[in-house]
């Protein structure tokens, strides 16, 4: 008796519509996504326990540089630096780059009615190149020329933290209404833009939802300390960064956060 010859199938499988659907998820995640903004120099936050996210809107943060590591030597000329950087929500009312402006225009009233005779003007165009900022560290008195640069001329410049011109000016100033360093102005700018948005502005919108995001934002900044974030890094010592701490509470700002990565299971509790 003959043997059955059981016929035999193609084993190739059509991958169209996998391969669709790949793209289409790869699309979906890459529109949807949040992407990290370059910042000037990397840190390594410290670890911690907590597991509340510090919110990604409506945020100012505040980067301090730590030693450069070129060998196993840090150079502590190039610790703490500060960069600042605002971040607003993602509609037309309150975007970053309308925050960015308010802050830039109340950050320079400020300085200009404290340095009469060193006044920082900058033209429309350096306005708009501000706006466009992510995280921006100089003194008042070097925006002109530095919001005149290319941007890869800005990134170089701000990148070399050996420069004694790169990072806001910070000092140990207590007197809220004496002269001001360039931070204590920026947090002062701070202050006053959430306050005038809080008083003033909400008063001209119609939408519900526009004032709901207006209070949220005076709220985070004001009342629960989400809305100013201090980043450093871990190895930095806290003698640099309580600086910046005693700067924030002399401004009134009171309430902010520490940034931190989570810690693992495996890490050692110091």
């Amino acid at each position: 008796m003959g043997k059955v010859k059981i016929k035999r199938k193609s084993t190739l499988i059509d991958m169209t519509a996998m391969s669709d659907v790949t793209v289409l998820l790869l699309t979906f995640f890459m529109l949807t996504s949040t992407f990290l903004a370059k910042e000037p120099t990397v840190v390594m936050t410290p670890s911690s326990v907590s597991e509340e996210k510090v919110p990604m809107n409506n945020l100012v943060t505040i980067l301090v540089s730590g030693k450069d590591k070129p060998g196993n030597a840090g150079n502590p000329e190039t610790e703490g630096k500060i960069f600042i950087s605002f971040t607003g929500d993602k509609d037309s009312t309150l975007s970053s780059e309308h925050i960015r402006e308010m802050m830039l225009l109340e950050a320079l009233k400020i300085y200009n009615e404290q340095h009469p005779s060193a006044k920082v003007d900058l033209t429309p165009a350096q306005i708009a190149e501000f706006k466009k900022l992510n995280m921006f560290g100089l003194p008042f008195r070097g925006m002109p020329q530095y919001l005149s640069l290319e941007q890869s001329k800005r990134d170089e410049f701000q990148g070399n933290m050996e420069d004694p011109n790169v990072g806001i000016p910070i000092d140990g100033n207590k007197d809220r209404n004496g002269r001001l360093n360039d931070f204590q102005v920026w947090m002062k700018a701070v202050y006053n833009v959430a306050q005038r948005i809080h008083n003033d502005q909400k008063e001209m919108l119609t939408d519900p939802a526009d004032v709901k995001k207006l209070e949220n934002l005076y709220t985070a900044l004001m009342r629960k300390g989400e809305g100013i974030a201090v980043k450093a890094d871990k190895n930095t010592p806290f003698s640099t960064v309580q600086i910046i701490f005693d700067n924030l509470q002399t401004m009134k700002l009171n309430k902010f956060s520490l940034l931190t990565a989570l810690k693992s299971e495996d890490e050692p509790t110091n």
